[in-house]
């Protein structure tokens, strides 16, 4: 988490951090940041079980999630992607990779908030 937080930092991104699924769940539901970065090997929930539950919720579910594990088979990455990952990085981590796929997910998030119209106020 600190080399994450480090690279992050050094190119101007704001960061909020969580221990755990549990703590990371109240923090995207009550912060709604603009992604998430979800370490797959958490104490506790999983990082996929705490994807899915990100995906599932309304509130939740449009916030682009970045799985970041050492578990580096191709069925790991499947397992990712049906769990709602929008992205897959394996570690080591390649800061040129994790940079590239940050500025990816976040113009192709802010051009979906462009084109989805607004709700009326009744």
């Amino acid at each position: 988490m600190k080399l994450v937080l480090l690279l992050l930092r050094n190119v101007g991104h704001t960061t909020l951090c969580a221990v755990d699924a549990e703590s990371g769940l109240t923090l995207a539901r009550t912060e709604l940041p603009d992604l998430i970065l979800m370490d797959i090997q958490l104490p506790g929930m999983d990082g996929l079980a705490a994807t899915a539950l990100l995906k599932q919720d309304p509130v939740t579910a449009k916030i682009p999630v970045v799985a970041l594990t050492a578990m580096a088979m191709k069925a790991d990455e499947e397992k990712s992607l049906v769990a709602g990952c929008d992205a897959y990085i394996a570690k080591p981590l390649s800061y040129m990779e994790l940079y590239a796929v940050i500025d990816t997910l976040l113009v192709v998030s802010e051009a979906a908030s462009f084109t989805t119209p607004a709700m009326p106020l009744v």
